[in-house]
């Protein structure tokens, strides 16, 4: 078996509000929007640099669901950009919940976490130095209090 790509597929209560807030936020462009007659969205497509994000809409008739406000988050999308303090304030200004500031991280990244205005959870960072996994086991183990 040979896999080809992984995408990651997201469901909101809006779709074309989610489409709007991820242009904005993210710069993403818009390449493909499947709706019904009544302009539900079944599936879009936005380009995030060469990756593909798709959405839709929920569809609770047949068990898609959006995360539920307020409840923990069972996903985190990691986005890599050039400069994670902009795009998190970009994202901020967009309408996203900042959930944890940038800051220098153990694993040789600058990151923080935001909260999208559909209840998705991302990591957004950018790359400060390499770290081989040994060192980065060594930093978490510190961080974590073990010797």
């Amino acid at each position: 078996m040979a896999i080809h790509e992984l995408f990651a597929y997201l469901h909101v209560k809006n779709a074309a509000a989610a489409i709007d807030f991820y242009t904005k936020a993210f710069g993403a462009k818009e390449t493909l929007r499947l709706a019904d007659a009544s302009g539900r969205i079944g599936h879009a497509q936005l380009d995030f640099g060469g990756t593909t994000l798709m959405l839709s809409e929920e569809f609770p008739e047949r068990g898609i669901a959006g995360p539920k406000p307020g409840a923990p988050a069972s996903v985190t999308i990691h986005l890599h950009v050039d400069n994670a303090d902009q795009t998190i304030d970009r994202a901020l200004a967009a309408g996203a919940t900042l959930e944890t500031p940038p800051r220098d991280q153990f694993y040789g990244e600058r990151s923080g976490c935001i909260r999208d205005p559909f209840g998705h959870r991302w990591n957004i960072g950018h790359h400060l130095q390499p770290v081989t996994p040994a060192e980065m086991q060594r930093r978490y183990l510190e961080l974590r209090g073990a010797k």
